[in-house]
């Protein structure tokens, strides 16, 4: 077994702290990976918190994780040893369904049994731990080639809050003629407009804040709309082809319906906790301009390399800070209050001084 230091959520309440475990030895098909960095995603802190699903624990949350290989198995070709790579949200998957055969992971129909946290290992049978740690073992399959022109700190959250909003870009079609919206400037939102942008979309924000109108401007929106102001939302009735919401507070979905052209679709990325959802839509805006509410969760491994590489030739990376293990829970407190610009990314090399 291979010794892993990490931070872990140790119940729904308690602040994370030290937690030493195993890995598993590193079989015929895996990779070991040390980590360097490991992106905070507000799912972390959902998960952990017990806000969508139970689990067990202790628990080592992180699915944003970047790291160099250090071991191999003998049937490993894709990487080797000293390769940058990257892990997501996904370690495995059922591989039979038809989600798996057409590429789309996650959209097994195992459901996440595969998830880099909340999982549990095939090879073991044991809950699988994430990216909050210095050790990760992983099938070949799913671990994936870092471009070498993106920087390794900054491409971490690309693993999660990237994949999120270029699945649904890619797949509604973003691109020179299309108008999309992006709801919210946080983790994920601000990704959303980078990658509309560099697709050639026309990009409009919108958010709460006036505080984060001239940052939407600079990080390639076209127009900032401010969703509480009911004539600055006017202007938009009816213009976009798309939008992609991402905030995870529940909030009314209406305002946004009736921004949408004929067919248009808003989707919904950001889940808020089950105690508290959205409020219903409205139904008769979604019958006379035939409108769509869809969702979209994650993408699979060939998306997420697609999109890693996408970032590569067009220089898309985050906007981060670093921090340390040592004050994960500061960072936590910080993300929920959304006083974070734009991700936090954690620097895996103080782990040594976390004993």
């Amino acid at each position: 077994m291979i010794k892993a230091s990490s931070y872990a959520a140790y119940d729904t309440t308690s602040p994370l702290r030290h937690w030493d475990f195993e890995r598993r030895d590193v079989g015929a098909d895996d990779v070991q990976i040390d980590i360097l960095y490991c992106g905070v995603c507000h799912s972390d802190i959902h998960c952990a918190r017990g806000e969508w699903f139970e689990m067990a624990y202790p628990q080592v949350v992180g699915h944003e994780i970047v790291g160099r290989v250090v071991s191999t198995g003998k049937n490993v070709t894709k990487h080797k040893v000293g390769d940058l790579v990257g892990v997501g949200c996904l370690i495995d998957s059922c591989r039979t369904c038809k989600s798996c055969k057409e590429d789309l992971e996650n959209y097994c129909e195992a459901g996440m049994t595969g998830g880099t946290y909340m999982g549990v290992e095939k090879q073991t049978g044991r809950p699988t731990q994430g990216g909050y740690s210095s050790a990760i073992v992983v099938d070949e399959n799913f671990v994936l080639k870092i471009p070498g022109n993106l920087d390794p700190a900054r491409a971490a959250p690309l693993l999660c809050a990237g994949i999120t909003l270029y699945s649904p870009l890619r797949h509604w079609g973003a691109g020179p003629g299309k108008t999309v919206g992006i709801v919210g400037l946080g983790g994920l939102g601000h990704m959303g407009v980078k990658l509309a942008h560099a697709m050639g979309a026309k990009v409009v924000l919108f958010t709460t804040s006036p505080g984060k109108v001239a940052d939407g401007r600079k990080l390639g929106a076209d127009d900032v709309v401010i969703s509480k102001d009911e004539k600055d939302m006017a202007r938009y009735a009816g213009q976009l082809d798309f939008i992609v919401n991402t905030v995870s507070a529940p909030h009314n979905l209406d305002p946004f319906l009736n921004c949408l052209k004929r067919d248009g679709t808003l989707v919904l990325v950001g889940a808020p906790p089950a105690a508290t959802p959205h409020p219903s839509p409205a139904v008769f805006p979604l019958l006379i301009k035939r409108i769509a509410i869809a969702g979209s969760a994650i993408g699979g491994i060939k998306e997420t390399q697609e999109m890693l590489d996408f970032c590569g030739k067009h220089n898309v990376m985050p906007e981060i800070e670093m921090t340390s293990i040592q004050d994960i829970n500061k960072a936590w407190d910080r993300v929920l209050k959304s006083d974070v610009k734009y991700r936090f990314v954690i620097d895996m090399a103080t782990l040594k001084n976390a004993a």
